[in-house]
């Protein structure tokens, strides 16, 4: 069984409700169909003016949520007007499971929405966006490839825990995390590396339930061999499934990398962070990008007992 065709078993299994909030365009239209065909969960499409009977209650969500920035109901009507606000709205006040959205809107768009109307996940302050990187059966989640240029180190910690968390719900592997450095325990030095090292220490103090370990050059990540030469004694060297990128720049050169030039496919960005599911797409997204999205969304929202 391919990893998509594990994706997809288990969505269907799950039974969520997706929102699709851009029906007027083709691509997404086209996607409602097929996830509903697949049975990946039961799609609702909002083309043109959205039913306003929860209005009130959406009001009062943002409302409650941000009260400075929504003052007036005007004001969160106002912001309501916007397709993906109002997709978002429904997902925090538990009409929808998830949302799947920005095919004609850019993904500031769609992370405001998911703020405004979702909030973030215990523990985290940061949103991060994670490629699931496929070839046949392998799979690694790439993160943060989407949303934080340069990050802290605290914010280098929060993406590897969603990271983490998302990889255990999306994969059902017990994730094992890197975080990338052009040095590898101490063979080179610099802020960058000092930043990567605080981020590690600071992933230390929580503590977490998943192997990780740091600061580790790719190869020393993800090859045994070179492991026991660079980082003999590592709990994550020469194994890892999940790797912390310490920049925007890095993290999304990579990923291109890995599937222009080596053949994996790439699945994402994944908002990572959230109270609940909200994902992101790519304005190029085809109606096939639109469906594994949905598939992976439903499993961030997590498998019913």
């Amino acid at each position: 069984m391919t990893f998509r065709d594990s994706l997809y078993e288990r969505a269907r299994r799950a039974g969520r409700r997706i929102v699709l909030p851009e029906g007027n365009d083709a691509r997404v239209r086209e996607a409602a169909k097929r996830i509903e065909r697949l049975g990946l969960g039961d799609v609702q499409l909002l083309e043109g003016t959205a039913p306003r009977s929860p209005l009130p209650a959406m009001i009062g969500l943002l409302r409650t949520r941000h009260p400075q920035r929504f003052s007036t109901d005007a004001a969160a009507a106002a912001a309501l007007q916007h397709p993906l606000t109002f997709g978002a709205a429904l997902v925090g006040l538990d009409r929808a499971d998830v949302m799947v959205g920005g095919a004609t809107f850019p993904s500031g768009d769609t992370i405001r929405a998911a703020v405004w109307a979702v909030g973030m996940a215990p523990g985290i302050s940061t949103i991060s966006g994670a490629f699931y990187m496929v070839r046949e059966n392998a799979v690694l989640t790439f993160t943060d490839c989407a949303a934080v240029p340069e990050p802290t180190p605290e914010q280098l910690a929060e993406s590897a825990v969603a990271g983490a968390r998302d990889r255990r719900r999306i994969v059902g592997d017990e994730p094992v995390v890197a975080f990338l450095s052009y040095s590898t325990k101490g063979s080179a030095t610099g802020p960058r590396v000092e930043r990567v090292r605080r981020a590690c220490e600071l992933l230390r103090s929580r503590p977490p339930d998943f192997a990780f370990d740091g600061e580790l050059q790719v190869d020393a990540a993800l090859v045994a061999g070179v492991a026991a030469r660079k980082a003999p004694g590592s709990l994550a060297a020469g194994r890892a499934n999940v790797l912390v990128f310490p920049d925007l720049d890095s993290g999304n050169i990579g990923y291109k990398l890995v599937q222009r030039l080596g053949g994996w496919e790439a699945i994402g960005p994944i908002l990572q962070g959230l109270a609940r599911p909200v994902s992101d797409l790519s304005r190029g997204a085809t109606a096939d990008d639109i469906v594994d999205t949905a598939a992976v969304a439903v499993l961030q929202a997590g498998e019913r007992p």
